[in-house]
């Protein structure tokens, strides 16, 4: 007989082999390879043995304590149903037993174990202890003075119960969905406050530089970055107010530029940047009152820039101001507790001659008369890192207020203000 030539080649491969996992519960038959180039398929069959006796003896004892249980429950028999429940019940729990401790394994840590061992050994304490005190024929007496038919039925009390439980829980309820309305609102303002921030610093960018990257402010564009920058201030909260004052300070716009004489734009310093100039330079942006009454507690405001403003009643609490500039900053009644103020500066000029700003008269940046700080009636009470030359000049015109606050005392170092 003439075998078709599609029938299946003989193959002397297609034998059952143990599966290569090396497992001889599997078995894997393969199937002969067909001329059209189709794979091998391979079929794995399970073998009985994988089932160890214990288990199947588990099984079996557990249905036939299932069944003498039946038998005691159609015989109305007390003992045959009661042992046959018992043996199912041990089988069961020898079975279940080891799930549960794998279970508390996998998902309870050491402690979360050693809390619910704790909670579970006090409670039988307490009900044991409850049993050897009488607490519980307490409780018995009691319901049994008590006239049943004057409170109602048992169905008007669970009833009550039941709808004092659901209107708990609808409060509960009520409140997780405030608690996560509010974070979410939260999150929201500060996604939306982040943006706000980030448009202003591209729009500023754009008003204030040319097409070369240059600065070049005209007064149009000075007082349009200055009204922006008045409006995002009420806008944003204390951290959103730091981050903008980071920014101007770091690219210069609230620091006096020297101008050239003709056309007002700022001179480079030789060095790739542009040259201050204390006493006649101009800002692209003028603070002035803007930061009044600001609250600015516990914000990081290091190198800031806050020469010339005027923050009157400013809450600067916890603010991180290391070498912030702070010359002929209005500082009335300002809060500054246990604000860091190392390298703080606070005047120009040496110690001795530097004085605060006056209204009347000009600063002079070399001997430091009229650049200090205004610091009268402010909130000195546990600031950081205060070097003796600022303890000097804050003993020296901060007024009886101020020098009460100041750390350490200000000893023999006499009251400039007079007041």
């Amino acid at each position: 007989m003439t075998e078709s030539p599609n029938s299946p080649t003989p193959n002397p491969d297609n034998t059952a082999t143990e599966n290569g996992s090396g497992n001889p519960d599997v078995t894997t038959i393969t199937t002969p390879t067909r001329s059209n180039g189709r794979s091998d398929r391979q079929l794995l069959l399970i073998n009985p043995k994988e089932f160890s006796s214990e288990e199947v003896s588990k099984s079996w004892i557990a249905i036939a304590a299932l069944i003498i249980m039946g038998l005691g429950l159609l015989l109305n028999s007390f003992w045959i149903g009661l042992s046959g429940s018992l043996v199912a019940l041990l089988i069961a729990g020898r079975i279940l037993l080891p799930a549960l401790r794998n279970w508390i394994s996998n998902f309870l840590t050491r402690d979360e174990r050693q809390t619910l061992f704790g909670l579970v050994i006090a409670a039988l304490a307490l009900a044991g202890l409850f049993k050897f005190i009488g607490f519980y024929n307490l409780i018995s007496y009691w319901l049994t003075q008590i006239k049943w038919d004057e409170f109602g039925s048992w169905a008007d009390w669970f009833g009550a119960l039941g709808q004092i439980m659901i209107a708990v829980l609808a409060v509960y309820v009520a409140w997780e969905q405030y608690v996560i309305s509010k974070d979410l609102t939260i999150r929201q303002n500060t996604i939306t406050q982040q943006q706000t921030i980030d448009t202003y610093f591209q729009g500023i960018s754009d008003l204030a530089l040319s097409d070369e990257g240059l600065l070049e402010d005209w007064p149009q564009e000075r007082a349009f970055a200055e009204g922006r920058t008045a409006a995002i201030f009420s806008s944003v909260d204390a951290s959103g107010k730091a981050k903008i004052l980071r920014f101007l300070s770091q690219s210069k716009l609230i620091t006096p530029l020297r101008r050239d004489g003709q056309l007002g734009r700022p001179i480079l310093d030789g060095s790739g940047g542009y040259e201050e100039d204390r006493l006649h330079g101009l800002r692209v942006i003028d603070l002035g009152v803007m930061l009044a009454g600001a609250d600015l507690s516990g914000t990081d405001l290091r190198w800031a820039d806050l020469s010339d403003a005027n923050m009157v009643r400013a809450n600067l609490s916890h603010c991180d101001l290391v070498k912030a500039n702070l010359s002929r900053t209005v500082l009335y009644e300002a809060n500054l507790t246990g604000a860091d103020l190392r390298g703080v500066r606070l005047f120009y000029g040496s110690v001795d001659t530097a004085s605060p700003r006056s209204r009347l008269h000009p600063p002079n940046y070399q001997t430091g008369e009229y650049t200090g700080t205004v610091i009268e009636k402010v909130n000195f009470t546990n600031v950081q890192r205060l070097s003796q030359e600022q303890h000097d000049y804050l003993c020296a015109w901060g007024g009886e207020q101020t020098r009460a606050t100041i750390p350490g005392g200000c000893g023999d170092i006499p009251n400039k203000l007079g007041r």
